[in-house]
């Protein structure tokens, strides 16, 4: 498995794998990776011939007092796990790569504001538009068929969808479903934040989902009680919920009465960890 920093070298591999013909699949992370990413690489390689990873914690999808400094990175570790899964290179740009001109005076991507600055944004501000501004680098920089996203982060694949659909982007977008542990708990870098007992406890965030997607099933309409009664089942199991929402799955708006295809999403701390999770649900 090849490994690139420079952006030249980079392209130089990616032309040589265009002139024999083979498509080109991207797996964006932000490294310390575990079973959910190794999971996204086996997906790109159905996909396409060739599967590249990019690893790069970028600055400007974390707000003032969040963990960029704090969070993981093993890039050693990571490397190997790549190439024991047939990850074909590796792309792990510094910042200075990424942000020539610093990322403050950076042009970068505006997300709408009916998805960017509702749930997991209210919490984050420029969050979204963060993580839109690097994919679009990414992009651009790779140029790939098919790029391959977890479908934990459920409002950053849409915002994805999104972006690719509104710039018109010759990207297919692939979301694969959460990977979880034994206990529930989706698959994330940051459960590394959580000490053993915090671990299996944090369980009970998806079933918290799984309760209030039963009852949605069984036909009950007030949306409102339901979320409440959510959030205060995460409380009572020790979480700090920041939200528990249902939307509609298809843009995230609020579901009105007609709508079937539905989503449940929660964050809630654990700890140091903030912990994301969504359930699809129809009704």
């Amino acid at each position: 498995m090849k490994q690139f920093q420079d952006i030249n070298a980079l392209h130089e591999q990616l032309q040589a794998w265009r002139a024999r013909g083979e498509r080109i699949a991207l797996v964006p992370t932000m490294g310390n990776l575990h079973e959910g990413h190794l999971c996204l690489v086996d997906e790109a390689r159905r996909h396409a011939q060739r599967c590249l990873v990019s690893i790069f914690v970028n600055p400007t999808q974390f707000g003032p007092g969040e963990d960029l400094a704090a969070y993981p990175r093993t890039p050693e570790e990571d490397c190997a796990l790549l190439e024991s899964r047939g990850a074909d290179a590796v792309f792990l740009p510094t910042v200075e790569v990424m942000y020539p001109q610093g990322e403050a005076i950076s042009t970068g991507i505006a997300v709408p504001e009916e998805l960017a600055n509702i749930l997991c944004g209210a919490s984050r501000p420029g969050h979204f538009n963060g993580v839109a501004t690097v994919v679009a680098k990414l992009f651009n920089l790779v140029q790939p068929e098919v790029a391959v996203f977890g479908e934990k982060d459920y409002q950053q694949l849409l915002v994805i969808r999104r972006l690719v659909a509104d710039l018109n982007m010759p990207v297919t977008i692939i979301g694969l479903p959460t990977v979880r542990e034994a206990g529930g708990l989706a698959m994330s870098s940051r459960n590394r934040y959580l000490d053993a007992g915090q671990r299996q406890q944090a369980g009970q965030l998806y079933a918290s989902l799984e309760a209030c997607c039963a009852r949605l099933q069984a036909g009950d309409r007030d949306i409102a009680r339901l979320e409440e009664q959510a959030v205060v089942a995460l409380q009572e199991a020790g979480f700090e919920p920041d939200y528990v929402s249902v939307r509609r799955a298809a843009d995230l708006g609020l579901p009105g009465s007609a709508d079937r295809d539905l989503v449940i999403l929660a964050a809630a701390g654990m700890g140091q960890a903030r912990l994301i999770d969504n359930l699809r649900c129809r009704r």
